[in-house]
């Protein structure tokens, strides 16, 4: 492990993997640090929402995997420039290592190994770009609440982990609140609400693979996302080019519009930082405590969204169906700093 003087020397925090990774995995209690990441990936997400549903919908954007592209090229050229300057390391242990003779900064075993993680992700970012489009933003984080089961299920296939009953409570009465407040949805799209759902299942993939990945590669949550980088921008490219999204894009009127980059350029931003709250807060938590932080942020997304973007009309059981989602997300939030 590096010295303490060494570390002094980290800009940002890293995820360290624990010599017993079961016992991290079946943890049921949130240290210090952890709660930082999760509030972290919560500021992180409400902003990144905003600016791409303001890039899809008020700008009228019409190829959601170009913006995917754009974080990716940009999460990459940020974290080469680190690591170029020794701001920050890929792997666990040394803060950074003594070489750098490795093209892609990176063991090729190691990349191999990140295949999983990688291509989990790229589905991840597809659907779920492609998912803020076709609803609006509080029916959105509504049905995205039910990610939590989705989250549990794959948990427990990979890693054969179980929940207290007080978890497992909090879950339902989240999934009753969502159905609750979509029962009556004057602006219901059954392709919205599928890709909504697509999304969900590929979310709950991609945090579950976190979980298991992250603790066996030997990479920390910059080397996780380095990989997921060189590994998703090259397929990306050739699939926005095959669809013709690219050229959608050199065609677009607002592209050199002021405001379109600016939203462009926060986005790509955002996504990088959460991204890498996300690595961090699910290799110190759980998959399923990153799935509930989710959960716990779309108080400040409903309520922006319902401000900035509309689209939503006031019905009460909306309103009862949210409350019960976000007391359902307390409930687990004290749950996991008790403990229980």
């Amino acid at each position: 492990m590096a010295s303490t003087r060494s570390l002094k020397n980290w800009v940002l925090p890293i995820s360290s993997p624990s010599t017993d990774d079961e016992s991290l995995l079946k943890s049921s209690t949130m240290t210090k640090k952890g709660v930082y990441a999760a509030i972290s990936y919560m500021f992180c997400i409400v902003l990144l929402v905003m600016f791409n549903k303001a890039a899809l919908s008020s700008y009228n954007f019409p190829c959601a995997n170009v913006i995917t592209l754009f974080q990716i090229i940009c999460s990459c050229s940020l974290l080469f420039a680190m690591r170029r300057w020794k701001i920050i390391s890929f792997t666990v242990g040394e803060p950074w290592p003594l070489t750098d003779n490795s093209v892609m900064l990176v063991p090729f075993k190691t990349l191999v190994h990140t295949l999983p993680l990688a291509l989990s992700y790229l589905l991840y970012m597809l659907a779920s770009m492609e998912s803020v489009r076709g609803v609006n933003v509080p029916m959105y984080t509504t049905l995205r609440r039910t990610t939590v089961v989705f989250t549990m299920i794959v948990e427990y296939l990979l890693t054969g982990q179980k929940y207290s009953y007080s978890v497992v409570g909090s879950v339902g009465l989240i999934v009753f609140g969502a159905f609750i407040a979509g029962a009556r949805d004057l602006s219901f799209d059954s392709y919205g609400y599928a890709i909504v759902f697509i999304a969900n299942i590929t979310t709950a993939i991609y945090l579950a693979t976190i979980a298991r990945i992250g603790k066996t590669s030997g990479l920390n949550s910059f080397g996780l996302m380095w990989c997921n980088g060189i590994i998703c921008g090259p397929v990306l490219l050739f699939w926005t080019f095959v669809r013709g999204d690219l050229e959608m894009t050199i065609n677009f009127p607002h592209l050199y519009s002021i405001g379109f980059q600016v939203v462009m350029l926060l986005s790509c931003i955002m996504a990088f930082f959460l991204n890498y709250s996300i690595f961090l807060n699910t290799t110190l938590n759980s998959a399923l405590t990153q799935t509930m932080c989710g959960n716990l942020k779309d108080l400040f997304t409903v309520g922006l969204g319902w401000l900035l973007f509309g689209g939503l009309p006031f019905d009460i059981l909306n309103v009862i169906g949210q409350l019960l989602g976000f007391f359902g997300s307390g409930l687990y939030a004290y749950s996991k700093l008790k403990g229980k």
